[in-house]
């Protein structure tokens, strides 16, 4: 009887998160979804949550398996001003990692994070 591995505590190298595919996946919804919008306070609540949805099911697609995604969409009226967001994570290394864009446009700002965790 030949014995198969049937507990994995770590990605395979092609499965493992990779922030560079992730942040191009961040792009291309942030893009479709934002360009030519401009900023109103009533649709922001809707219009962040529609975002960080596409953006979590586009990541799940790309084929991250056993991964816990956390997506956190920042909008803001465009009006000269600095923003500064940090986060702090308690994550494995080795497996977990985090991906970023920022979208601006004369009206509006948008800044999406996506962290990765490894579900061991």
């Amino acid at each position: 009887m030949e014995s198969s591995d049937t507990f994995v505590i770590r990605p395979h190298h092609q499965h493992k998160f990779k922030p560079a595919i992730v942040k191009e996946c961040i792009r291309e919804i942030v893009r479709e979804q934002l360009s030519g919008v401009q900023y109103d306070p009533e649709e922001v609540p809707l219009l962040s949550k529609t975002l960080a949805d596409s953006v979590k099911e586009k990541v799940k697609n790309a084929g991250f398996d056993r991964y816990k995604l956390v997506v956190q969409v920042v909008l803001g009226e465009q009006r000269g001003q600095g923003v500064k967001m940090s986060s702090r994570c308690l994550w494995d290394a080795d497996t977990d990692n985090y991906a970023e864009d920022v979208y601006m446009n004369d009206s509006l700002f948008c800044l999406v994070a996506v962290f990765g965790s490894y579900h061991y």
